[in-house]
């Protein structure tokens, strides 16, 4: 079993040195399933890459928003062993879109469901925007289970965060904020989080979809520097929007199901655990202050601020280091993965 205290060097403001800072090539998985967690929840998970090699665990972002094939492209799949899956009611796990039994404390629980179902002692965590907040999550309940962590746009769920997203981005993105706000009548609009709620688990398909729709558009299209009609496409698709919005919208509702500011509060169980963050100067869906608040309360982690991207992991500058990151990691793992 590798350590999993050893130290990455002090925080930075610089990119991460890396040789490597290109997408790998696309690959198939090796595995896949439905697991059962409970008489009503299937998880969709699936294994690629190299099955000796360093096991690393993806978290998607939302919640709801489920994974995807390109996910898989920031590992060297010769010597990392990829898992990816698609949180309670996201993507392709069953049932789509399902609230009940839908909890911060239970997506921890199935994370600890699917490492031993696969044999996996200790996994690398990455995970980003609210990927990052369930990577905390995981980290703090189970920091034995952790060899490190690559966090980026992140997201600690707190109000203020949550306020910014429903009413703060209208600062920066007026056109796409009033195209949101317009879905519910004027009367409703200064609690959208409740209008929303309304509608997105209102029973009739003529009514959800719209508004799922609108919210999912509305963080597509605040999600690049740039912008990108492709970001927005794929998150206005019926699939992604209903498990996005809909999810999104009971985390919020429900404070993440977590204490308030708890992911800060239990930061000292992770601080001898490997942590790069990267999180784009402007972006907007999870503004910098929350990274920086996470990196004062947990120097030891590495910080890298790229000047030039907003929250999409996509971005050239995101995407760039977080390949980076991953290639740096392999000399704190390499035991792991006999190549």
């Amino acid at each position: 079993m590798i350590r999993a205290d050893v130290r990455l060097a002090a925080a930075s403001r610089a990119p991460v040195s890396s040789s490597r800072t290109e997408l790998f090539p696309e690959i198939e998985p090796t595995q896949s399933g439905l697991l059962a967690l409970d008489a009503l929840h299937q998880m969709y998970w699936e294994v690629s890459g190299n099955p000796a090699g360093a096991p690393v665990v993806f978290l998607h972002g939302g919640p709801g928003a489920g994974s995807s094939s390109g996910h898989r492209r920031f590992f060297d799949p010769r010597f990392y062993r990829i898992v990816v899956f698609d949180q309670r009611g996201a993507g392709r796990s069953q049932p789509h879109g399902e609230l009940r039994d839908n909890t911060t404390p239970l997506l921890v629980s199935d994370m600890e469901r699917l490492r031993e179902s696969l044999g996996i002692a200790q996994w690398l965590v990455f995970g980003g925007s609210w990927g990052s907040t369930l990577a905390l999550a995981y980290g703090e309940a189970h920091p034995e289970r952790c060899l490190g962590f690559v966090l980026r746009g992140i997201f600690l769920c707190r109000p203020l965060e949550i306020d910014w997203f429903l009413q703060g981005m209208r600062h920066v993105f007026p056109e796409a904020w009033r195209t949101f706000a317009g879905q519910v009548p004027a009367a409703e609009r200064a609690d959208l989080l409740l209008a929303y709620t309304h509608r997105l688990n209102h029973p009739d398909p003529t009514v959800h979809l719209p508004a799922a729709r609108a919210w999912s558009s509305y963080e597509g299209a605040c999600s690049t520097l740039l912008p990108s009609p492709d970001t927005v496409a794929y998150f206005a698709g019926d699939n992604v929007a209903l498990g996005l919005a809909r999810i999104e919208a009971h985390y919020f509702s429900n404070q993440i199901f977590l204490p308030p500011n708890a992911l800060l509060d239990r930061i000292d169980r992770l601080q001898h655990i490997p942590c790069i963050i990267i999180q784009g100067r402007y972006d907007m869906v999870c503004p910098i202050v929350s990274a920086d608040d996470l990196s004062r309360a947990w120097p030891q982690a590495e910080y890298v601020i790229v000047p030039d991207a907003g929250h999409s992991a996509w971005e050239p500058g995101i995407r760039a280091n977080l390949v980076a990151a991953t290639e740096r990691m392999k000399r704190l793992l390499a035991p792991a993965a006999p190549t």
